[in-house]
């Protein structure tokens, strides 16, 4: 069936406005249309709202993600509407209201837009107007501002009583365009799409240009002595540096995922002496505080201080922070709120560094990250004409333990086996590295691709899903400098590693008299060279983070097998057999477990055979090269060819969270090769 035309109008619409990041942040907001169609069950006329559903995103809305509700039961609500106290009730209510099957579930703000008499209704959270709607006297710039069209609404809790508040609005002032909602947003309206659109961009860019031409220059004051942003070098680097322990930090109740931002805004904002009071004050649009907690943990030191210093003084002031976390519950929970859920900051400031957010998984650390430098944005505007002054925190707690937003919780879906996890696989441009990865990030972790191929990686990494899935890192396992490198780049990317798999290698199958020492050097300097020092940069981070994690070593049933003409490739890979069970024992007292995988022969889809090793291995064995996999599989237990997912399946079992208690393990997948049992 076609999609209606106000629908698609408001599709059009939507994704225009929701596309650029001075009009919205992302999924913040909601648009709708109202228009007349078909009953189905009637065949008379009906008239309709279609509203973007709860927890989509206007940038990207698609037709799945517009509820559909008829405009006579919505209207209808009001007069069974049993007051501001019991208004959480209504939502419930919409359900009674759609039109059809299918569509996305109504969002809280339905009633603003059914309520309003317009046709077409915009409500956004765009910086310039959140700046007046959290200046302390935002009632009076709005007027300054936009003169009759567009109307003050005090502060209220976003609801059924909000849409009541700006229909009134909208019935009492004929001449209006829109309004400025005290301390969360804008709304506008108009008859057609078009001029609902225009209304909108005309309140958003006009506020722009009043806080650009009325404000001071220097909102936040001049910049603090030593408080400047590093070089961008040095500053990476100290980022890097400081990333585990920052994680640690958001991550004690929960682990969770990183993202760093050193934009200009940020350092700016943290080079400034009025950013502690203001970063104390926290933010203000329900949208803002919800994705970045009530307010930031800011290090109150300078980007220059010793490293060890900063560390401590973040800890010192991680547990202040959850003191005073934990008090704020307390002030303002009821019996009947839902439990605290956790005390640890989603957002860390670094001045001269930059800012640390987190979440659940990379997009959501990302847009918390974002929606702070919607924050300062909005701090500036408020400060350069006014003074900022976001809505109550009683008013913030409310929002943040609202039963409703519970229950939005409650209905995620159940976190993926390697949820907030995060691995670096070596060797992952191509074979079994690749096959891992996508595994893994198939289980939810982000994955950084390393490999010498940066082309392969890169391509590796774009097909994983791009940046908040996983990147992509060139790294040579014989060098600790690039190894470093690669921690480091993690650590931007999403605050840190938890899973290692050392997969990184290559295979020279020679007889012993024609193996040369730079055969044997070259064997064991990638795979028992490299292993040792990739698991050593490994350790480092896991220690520094104290969220435990696992060091997996992609061996061989080489490590065990004595087979022919095979001496670098095997005696390495035993040396990597031995390097397991040496640092399970050396780091269990991390919580870092350190485990095998020793596949057989891996033809189809691996690297390594196809560089050359499956003719050296058919010549040795007296096979066609393309026959070698058979030969493999003839001569194992359960007459099966390994394949690169049957490795991943391995190191998806040592790492998925079923096997907490296992360290020093190897787990054949050679589908029997009685010669390699392990005794």
């Amino acid at each position: 069936m076609a999609i209606h035309s106000e629908a698609a109008a408001l599709l059009a619409r939507s994704r225009r406005l929701g596309s650029d990041p001075r009009n919205t942040n992302y999924a913040g907001g909601n648009a709708s249309a109202k228009g007349t169609d078909t009953d189905p069950v009637t065949g008379g006329e009906v008239e309709l709202m279609w509203v973007k559903g709860s927890g989509g995103d206007l940038g990207t809305l698609t037709e799945a993600g517009l509820a559909v509700l008829r405009l006579d039961r919505m209207r209808a609500l009001v007069d069974v509407y049993p007051g501001v106290e019991r208004e959480d009730e209504m939502v419930a209510a919409f359900d009674y209201c759609l039109h059809g099957k299918g569509g996305a579930a109504p969002s809280i703000d339905t009633a603003m837009h059914g309520l309003v008499e317009a046709a077409h209704v915009d409500h956004l959270h765009p910086d310039s107007g959140i700046a007046l709607a959290c200046a302390a006297d935002g009632e009076k710039l709005t007027a300054e501002c936009f003169g009759d069209t567009v109307v003050w609404v005090p502060w209220r809790r976003p609801g059924f009583q909000l849409g009541l508040d700006i229909a009134a609005v909208k019935k009492a002032n004929p001449q209006a365009i829109g309004c400025v909602l005290g301390g969360h947003g804008i709304t506008a309206w108009g008859d057609t799409s078009e001029e609902c659109e225009r209304n909108s961009l005309h309140i958003i860019r006009t506020a722009e240009a009043f806080l650009a031409e009325k404000g001071k220059a220097d909102p936040f004051g001049p910049v603090i002595e030593g408080y400047e942003a590093l070089g961008e070098g040095e500053r990476r680097e100290r980022a890097a540096a400081l990333a585990p322990h920052v994680r640690a930090v958001a991550s004690q109740d929960r682990a969770q995922v990183g993202h760093f931002d050193d934009s200009a805004v940020v350092l700016d904002f943290l080079a400034r002496a009025e950013h502690p009071p203001l970063a104390a004050l926290g933010t203000s649009c329900p949208d803002h505080f919800l994705r970045t907690k009530v307010r930031p943990l800011v290090l109150d030191l300078p980007p220059t201080a010793p490293l060890e210093d900063a560390v401590a003084r973040l800890k010192e002031l991680h547990a202040a922070y959850r003191e005073e976390y934990a008090a704020y519950y307390r002030r303002h929970a009821l019996p009947d709120s839902p439990a605290m859920r956790g005390a640890d900051p989603a957002i860390v400031l670094i001045p001269g560094v930059g800012m640390f957010s987190f979440g659940k998984d990379k997009q959501t650390a990302r847009v918390a990250g974002e929606f702070y430098v919607n924050a300062i944005n909005v701090m500036r505007g408020a400060e350069a004409v006014s003074t900022y002054a976001p809505i109550e925190e009683s008013e913030k707690f409310r929002i943040e333990y609202w039963a409703l937003e519970e229950a939005k919780l409650q209905r995620m879906p159940k976190p993926k086996p390697l949820a907030t996890r995060v691995a670096l696989v070596t060797g992952a441009g191509s074979g079994i590295g690749k096959a891992i990865a996508q595994r893994l990030v198939a289980e939810g972790a982000c994955v950084v691709v390393a490999d010498l191929n940066a082309e392969n990686a890169a391509a590796v990494a774009e097909e994983l899903g791009g940046p908040d899935k996983a990147v992509a890192v060139t790294v040579d396992v014989t060098s600790e400098e690039q190894i470093t490198a690669a921690f480091e780049a993690a650590a931007l990317a999403f605050g840190g590693v938890d899973l290692v798999v050392n997969n990184a290698g290559i295979s020279i199958s020679k007889p012993l008299l024609e193996t040369t020492a730079k055969d044997w050097d070259l064997q064991h300097d990638i795979m028992a060279r490299g292993s040792f020092l990739v698991s050593r940069e490994a350790a480092r981070v896991m220690i520094a983070q104290g969220l435990g994690g696992d060091i997996v070593y992609i061996a061989s049933k080489n490590a065990v097998f004595a087979g022919p003409n095979n001496i670098a490739y095997s005696a390495t890979k035993a040396d990597q057999a031995h390097q397991v069970r040496l640092l399970a024992a050396e780091l269990g007292e991390h919580g870092i477990r350190v485990n095998g995988v020793n596949p057989d022969g891996v033809v189809r889809g691996s690297g390594i055979f196809a560089g050359g090793w499956g003719a050296q291995r058919a010549a040795v064995y007296g096979v066609e090269e393309d026959k070698l996999g058979e030969f493999y599989a003839q001569r194992t237990i359960l007459k099966r060819e390994v394949l690169p997912a049957h490795v991943a399946n391995a190191v998806f079992a040592l790492t998925g969270g079923e096997l907490t208690h296992t360290t020093g393990l190897h787990v054949p997948v050679d589908a029997g090769v009685a010669a390699a049992f392990l005794r």
